[in-house]
């Protein structure tokens, strides 16, 4: 299984600005992540409902969320602050102004670590959950995972545990997507105003690098 960073370094996201913190109150318990795309080319999906789906760009922000006693990232792909794209005809009316989602991604995984620089690392287990505001709902990679399981790659206990979390995460986020939309943003709006408040950019090994030659 691969394992992923948080900063998702492999995007070219290393110089970008990423945020890590330990969130605990009522509304979430776990790890919230923020990512800034402060320039890069914009990148498009296609979906049937909300038709071509932007998944990056300059000015939006990624926030990603591992809540405990889950084996699941939540990463919702927000449009710059206070706007959504015009293509979307059937957007539905923004639950909240500022945060705009364009869509979730929710990687299924099989634990997390972290490197020695602090930043976290997530071991991925293939299996996704896709969704969007219009709709959308899709359980992806089903193949990878099928493959894996066909290998030895991942045990039978692996396996089953993939498709019950993705059963989960149907339930828990797509039941009633405005209700994640709300709560996403309630999240985000905690991360903001830690940022606005002193947080500190959390530096992974390519930030470091990059100051040390300057």
């Amino acid at each position: 299984m691969k394992h992923k960073r948080l900063n998702r370094d492999g995007w070219g996201f290393q110089y970008y600005p990423y945020y890590q913190m330990r969130i605990d109150n009522e509304i979430f318990h776990g790890l919230a992540c923020l990512i800034r795309l402060t320039d890069g080319e914009e990148n498009y999906w296609a979906t049937p409902k909300a038709g071509r789906i932007q998944v990056t760009g300059a000015g939006m922000t990624w926030l990603e969320l591992i809540p405990d006693h889950t084996n699941r990232v939540i990463t919702v792909k927000y449009f710059p602050d206070g706007t959504h794209d015009a293509e979307r005809k059937a957007y539905p009316s923004p639950v909240n102004e500022t945060y705009q989602p364009s869509i979730w991604y929710v990687d299924i995984t099989d634990g997390i670590e972290f490197d020695e620089y602090g930043i976290a690392v997530y071991i991925d287990k293939y299996l996704d959950v896709i969704f969007t505001p219009e709709g959308d709902i899709k359980t992806d990679d089903r193949d990878e995972l099928e493959e894996a399981y066909q290998s030895g790659e991942l045990t039978a206990e692996q396996y089953h545990s993939a498709l019950k979390e993705a059963e989960l995460i149907l339930r828990d986020l797509c039941s009633d997507i405005p209700k994640t939309n709300a709560w996403c943003a309630q999240i985000r709006q905690i991360v903001e105003d830690r940022i606005a408040g002193g947080e500190a950019v959390k530096k992974c090994r390519e930030v470091l690098e990059r100051e040390d030659k300057a």
